[in-house]
């Protein structure tokens, strides 16, 4: 247990609720702000257990968004307004593959997305002598990404879209899609309802 699980009330998400909750916002937005290239709206929300680092790249954070303890954002990340990055996801992006996140977005713990991918053709050399293949991650408004979803490189996921949990997302989805399984297919369309 870390000091800011006693300031935080236990609490996983982040939150201003308390007197604890509101010194340990204050004190991980300080120490992301303090980055090279973090740029992050004051009210938004970030917990001192997050790992925020814009590498060679510039990182965003909008109004009111929070990034939960474990959570790592790096790289050329772009988030929205209103949106939650909870406990241990992953958002990484390379600066010719940005990743961008839209307004009132929702990503639930253990989620996955990283904007490129190792090259593998040549058996004959290793894996990591083969460079890389780059692909920007796009997330339109109102999505709701659920836990251990893994988003894979050069992927849009359109508006108001939900991604059920466990999902491994590899092409475009369409906007209010429901989508489910590995690889995600489409099982619904949100507002639609279903013929007995």
């Amino acid at each position: 247990m870390s000091i800011w699980t006693i300031f935080e009330g236990g609490q996983s998400m982040v939150s201003r609720k308390t007197w604890g909750a509101r010194f340990s916002c204050f004190v991980g937005g300080f120490l992301a702000r303090c980055r090279k290239n973090v740029h992050i709206d004051k009210t938004a929300m970030i917990s001192p257990e997050a790992k925020i680092c814009a590498r060679n790249a510039e990182l965003h954070i909008g109004k009111n968004s929070s990034v939960g303890a474990g959570a790592v954002v790096q790289g050329a990340v772009t988030i929205g307004e209103n949106c939650s990055i909870q406990m241990y996801s992953i958002v990484s992006a390379y600066k010719q593959s940005p990743i961008v996140i839209g307004n009132n977005v929702r990503m639930a713990s253990h989620c996955m997305m990283v904007s490129g991918n190792h090259n593998f053709d040549d058996p004959n050399k290793p894996i990591r002598e083969q460079g890389m293949k780059y692909a920007p991650i796009t997330i339109e408004d109102d999505v709701w990404v659920a836990s251990r979803v893994n988003i894979t490189a050069g992927v849009t996921i359109g508006h108001g879209s939900v991604i059920g949990a466990g999902a491994v997302v590899t092409k475009d989805v369409p906007p209010y899609s429901i989508m489910a399984g590995v690889p995600a297919k489409c099982i619904g369309i949100r507002g639609q309802k279903k013929e007995k």
